[in-house]
């Protein structure tokens, strides 16, 4: 199957409530992030069978509804102590009512959507889905979230209606940061059931889904977990160390950080345990089924409760401020190594990852052993899973670039080492033997399972032996395939210009963490000459992991360094001056930021018509962190939109409100979430907000759009009301008591002074109203005079250096 066109999706109902049966880790997770969206939801659990020791100290019994609610209220209260955040502000969590299966089970009859997530036992789940089908309205679907059991059996027992109205839809924890959703429908679960748990997934969750059959460990689960106990036999038969495969199985070859051990160490051995039963247990008929035979090393640390980072070490554990590794011969941890020799510093120089990867499986050591069949089979085990576990190769790479971070899938991977000249070196997956869908691919196809069309990317069909346009794309817009369609403007090192069509053009960063220099500067200037002649409105945005990490903090500190003062106060003065006309457009900017926006970053969505947030977008004015203040017009920005909050009738008291807002830049606040920044002031009530990464850039189109047609004008250039010297006076009687008390440095008073001297305007009477221009003066004043400091440039080195600020 594939992922839903939007006009599917269009016609799905609109979930109003939902209900989530099961406390647990995933259950509260799934109700935190409900929640999220604004869906009000119940959150059941079973009723305690004895009463806890504070119970009984505080005399209550066992029909107290403060204990019969017990284990969902605890569920809840773990969701709201998690870290990173299940909830995107604490408020979110007064969405979610708990209850519990004997007294409250008949509420569920108010929700559109009920979740099962109950303990991973298929007797269990049946029992509870026995009550649900005698309370639940007959529209509601059902779900069940499971890593793996069979979602037609959990039903068996059911009614055929109930059985229409019910699908697996299997969460990745936590809930709200892990992308994929896996859907999976039986042969029973009616299509339009299929279409609006997919459309509540994707649009209202921003969740990524992928359609598996109902096999033994879905699709996700099946090939990780086949990856896993690969790399861990060809540890044990190689020789190799726990720290070294981690060192050649995370970014080296295209995956996360946490690589194989330490991502075991973050779900738990005993969940990777879990599924890797299930596999031996239900997949009689599978080729590798012995793999699926934990080896003594895993059974062994299982039964020494070395389960990972839940029970205080597996694969590693921290000692006195050190993460140690396993020694998995004498089964005593010592220091991590790192891992280098020749070969791997001259595959880490390569950028492009097909090239990369091809060097690195034709290594002649056994670390290129080790790297080299853990590519062949796995890439040869998941040709063989097609048609067993997906339809297509679609579902398969997405499933696993969204599930378990890889930067591509397996099929995506074949294809890059194809290009790259690599793929011969992999005698399971492409020697005589090859799986039958790589032989296809060869005979009916161009070598490769995906191939570029001028409409967009296609995939190998198994079914059809021929290429097929990538499903679910619909009207999301991708930034790549827009430029091999030839539909750049323009293009430098830093930035380009790409026609979104319909006359909105879109600004992209592509620098090295999008961070700003002169190249990006230069295109936001012809994005804006482009404006005014060619196109109707501007999104700025971008595909990337993050929007923007603010200035490059290198070329900065080499100019103050050599003492080009004058350039750098040049190149301030053009950043504002960029700023400011995007302000005063007369066609709008839309910025839709999504990861990290920091610094540079965060004014770029100040200066804009209106922001498109991506739901997990993290903002901050971070510049003090490093003992500078925001001077690309964020702090003048900051300093009106906070007497903005009073009407020019009102005669109000900045104060408040100005110690908010000093607070959040001095502090270098950055927001746990796109809602976050907006308690933080850093987005407004009327800025949007997207959940679907897919979506976001249409998103901010149709927001850009919508200005278009609604004769957007900006407002007029405007003087803003300042707290003057009253300001000035109680910020400095805060930075004494902070300093007082050794929560601030010397040098963060002297930061946070100026910061308050541009945001109170200067030492002028309250009330004084001064020109923006008088404030982004100010600003660049205090940008360099700070960025003469030794501690200033202190705290910049070390940044660049550590990625951690110095208190200096």
């Amino acid at each position: 199957m594939a992922l839903p066109d939007l006009a599917v999706t269009r016609r799905t109902r609109r979930l109003g409530r939902a209900a989530v049966l099961g406390a647990g880790v995933m259950g509260s997770g799934i109700a935190a992030h409900l929640a999220n969206v604004g869906v009000p939801t119940l959150l059941l659990d079973v009723a305690p069978a004895t009463l806890a020791d504070d119970e009984r100290r505080r005399g209550l019994s066992l029909d107290h509804p403060l204990v019969r609610n017990r284990l969902a209220r605890q569920g809840l209260e773990r969701a709201g102590r998690a870290q990173p955040a299940a909830f995107f502000t604490p408020e979110r969590a007064a969405l979610i009512t708990v209850g519990n299966f004997e007294d409250d089970l008949a509420k569920i009859t108010d929700a559109d959507w009920i979740v099962e997530a109950v303990v991973e036992d298929l007797e269990v789940k049946q029992g509870l889905l026995a009550r649900v089908e005698r309370h639940r309205r007959p529209d509601a679907i059902v779900s069940t979230n499971t890593s793996g059991l069979p979602v037609a059996a959990i039903a068996r027992e059911a009614g055929a209606e109930f059985r229409r109205h019910f699908v697996g839809t299997h969460f990745f924890n936590p809930p709200r940061y892990m992308r994929l959703l896996e859907v999976i429908p039986t042969a029973q679960t009616a299509p339009e059931v299929v279409a609006a748990a997919a459309a509540w997934g994707e649009r209202l969750l921003g969740k990524g889904v992928v359609y598996a059959k109902d096999t033994p460990n879905f699709i996700a689960n099946r090939i990780g977990t086949f990856g896993f106990l690969t790399a861990v036999r060809l540890m044990l038969d190689l020789d190799l160390d726990v720290d070294e495969v981690d060192e050649l199985t995370g970014p080296l070859l295209g995956r996360p950080r946490s690589a194989t051990f330490r991502t075991a160490d973050l779900s738990g051995l005993d969940v990777l345990l879990h599924v890797a039963a299930n596999g031996y247990r239900n997949l009689p008929e599978d080729e590798a089924r012995d793999l699926y035979q934990a080896p003594p090393l895993l059974a062994e640390m299982a039964a020494r409760g070395w389960l990972g980072e839940k029970a205080g070490g597996g694969f590693y554990r921290r000692q006195d401020g050190e993460i140690l590794a396993l020694d998995h011969r004498t089964l005593e941890y010592r220091p991590r190594r790192r891992l280098s020799t020749p070969a791997l510093e001259a595959a880490r120089a390569i950028d492009e990852p097909g090239r990369r990867l091809a060097a690195l499986v034709t290594m002649p050591d056994r670390y290129g052993e080790f790297l080299r069949r853990l590519t062949d089979a796995t890439l040869a085990y998941a040709a063989r899973r097609i048609p067993e576990i997906s339809d297509d190769i679609v579902n398969v790479d997405r499933a696993m670039r969204w599930g378990f971070g890889w930067e591509a899938g397996p099929f995506e991977t074949w294809d890059a080492l194809v290009a790259a000249g690599g793929a011969s070196a992999l005698p399971e997956a492409a020697g005589a033997a090859a799986p039958e869908l790589v032989r296809l691919v060869r005979e009916h196809g161009v070598g490769t399972f995906y191939r570029d069309e001028p409409a967009g990317r296609a995939y190998f069909d198994l079914a059809a032996r021929a290429y097929r346009p990538e499903p679910g794309l619909g009207e999301r817009i991708v930034l790549a395939a827009l430029r091999r369609a030839n539909r750049t403007v323009e293009r430098n090192a830093g930035a380009s210009l790409v026609d979104l069509g319909d006359g909105v053009l879109c600004l992209e960063f592509h620098s090295k963490l999008n961070t700003i220099g002169e190249d990006m500067v230069v295109m936001g200037e012809r994005a804006l000459e482009r404006l005014r002649v060619d196109f109707d409105a501007l999104v700025v945005g971008n595909q990337g992991r993050d929007f923007c990490a603010g200035a490059n903090l290198m070329l900065v500190l080499l100019e103050a360094q050599e003492g080009n003062w004058e350039d750098l106060d040049a190149a301030i003065r053009r950043f504002q001056a960029l700023m400011m006309a995007f302000r005063r457009s007369s066609a709008p900017v839309v910025a839709a930021p999504a990861g990290r926006t920091l610094g540079g970053g965060v004014e770029f969505c100040l200066a804009a018509a209106h922001v498109q947030a991506a739901a997990e977008t993290y903002m901050g004015m971070v510049e003090p962190g490093v003992g500078l203040i925001p001077a690309g017009t964020g702090t003048m920005e900051m300093a009106k939109r906070t007497a903005a909050r009073f009407p020019d009738e009102v005669p109000g008291d900045l104060l408040p409100l100005l110690r908010w807002t000093f607070e959040t830049i001095a502090m270098a606040k950055v927001s746990t979430s796109a809602e976050d920044a907006r308690r933080l002031g850093l987005l407004r009530p009327c800025d949007g907000i997207s959940t679907s990464t897919d979506l976001h850039l249409t998103d901010a189109k149709a927001a850009a759009l919508a200005l278009v047609r609604a004769q957007y004008r900006p407002a007029p250039p405007a003087t803003i009301r300042v707290a003057g010297e009253r300001g000035l006076a109680a910020i400095d009687t805060f930075l004494h008591i902070m300093r007082t008390g050794g929560h601030i440095t010397d040098h963060d008073v002297t930061v946070s002074r100026r910061l308050a001297y541009v945001l109170c305007g200067g030492a002028v009477p309250e009330g004084t109203r001064v020109a923006e221009e008088y404030l982004l003066e100010l600003e660049r004043e205090a940008f360099l005079s700070l960025l003469g400091t030794p501690q200033t440039q202190d705290r910049i080195r070390h940044m660049l250096q550590t990625g951690k600020p110095l208190r200096n």
